[in-house]
């Protein structure tokens, strides 16, 4: 396996953090960026430039990581050669399927061979994609291995996030990719590091994951009652005020991000 990695600052030309000793062969390459500088003129023909032959994976962030680096306003970039393993790519437009979370990933499952898959990684549309759903979707269509990678950002701005696959990032897009081979370990793990405060309480109305009540009140006037004047806010400032929910029927309980 051969990697590369670069990252591209507002205004400045790419920069590879190692040399870059022999062109890659059909790597893929994962591109994540502020969503502005994503969407300017140009931007993934000079991605393209770099990489011809590559399969090219857009997505935006609220935030880019590399190494232990936090970047803002740019884009990060990271291109694999597998020797041993291989890879396909499966895309589908969640709008194409009157935005139908659970419809969506029968196109995306059907758009890859089970046969020896390792691994899956997503990259999805996260302004209006219910991702517990698109999992669920993904598990009952035959994707029966591990999955990883997650739902694009839009810093804090809550406006729109876009993907885009061999092209110019859009909305609505959700693309998976899927490992193969027996030589390849793919492996990841999460971490909650949240408190949770305030009284435990019961979720009276919902719907998928749309929640309306708590304590049979709004969940919109609970919010207000704790953030005071960070309520003028939201849903920005939502983000350092997840949900920490225990589901009757499961023993692990899950933190839940406001969305809208």
């Amino acid at each position: 396996m051969k990697i590369e990695q670069a990252y591209k600052l507002q205004d400045q030309s790419w920069k590879f953090i190692s040399d870059r000793e022999e062109k890659l062969i059909k790597p893929l390459v994962l591109v994540f960026g502020n969503r502005f500088a994503l969407e300017e003129s140009g931007v993934y023909h000079d991605i393209k430039s770099l990489y011809p032959d590559g399969e090219i994976i857009m997505g935006s962030t609220a935030g880019e990581i590399l190494e232990s680096e936090l970047y803002t306003s740019s884009i990060t970039l990271t291109a694999i050669e597998f020797e041993k393993s291989r890879y396909e790519i499966s895309r589908a437009n969640i709008r194409d399927h009157n935005n139908d979370t659970y419809e969506t990933p029968k196109t995306l499952a059907f758009g890859l061979s089970k046969e020896n898959l390792n691994h899956v990684f997503i990259v999805s549309e996260g302004s209006f994609v219910n991702g517990s759903a698109l999992i669920s979707g993904l598990t009952e269509n035959g994707i029966s291995v591990g999955v990883s990678g997650g739902l694009c950002g839009d810093d804090e701005r809550f406006g729109s996030t876009i993907v885009g696959y061999n092209e110019y990032a859009i909305q609505g897009e959700i693309v998976i990719i899927g490992f193969y081979g027996d030589d390849l370990e793919i492996s990841c793990s999460q971490y909650c590091g949240w408190d949770t405060f305030g009284p435990k309480r019961t979720i009276t109305k919902s719907a998928g994951n749309v929640l309306y009540e708590i304590d049979n009140h709004p969940a919109l006037d609970l919010y207000k009652k704790y953030l005071g004047t960070q309520s003028l806010d939201l849903p920005r400032s939502a983000i350092l005020y997840p949900l920490y929910v225990q589901p009757l029927d499961k023993s692990l309980p899950y933190v839940r991000t406001v969305l809208n």
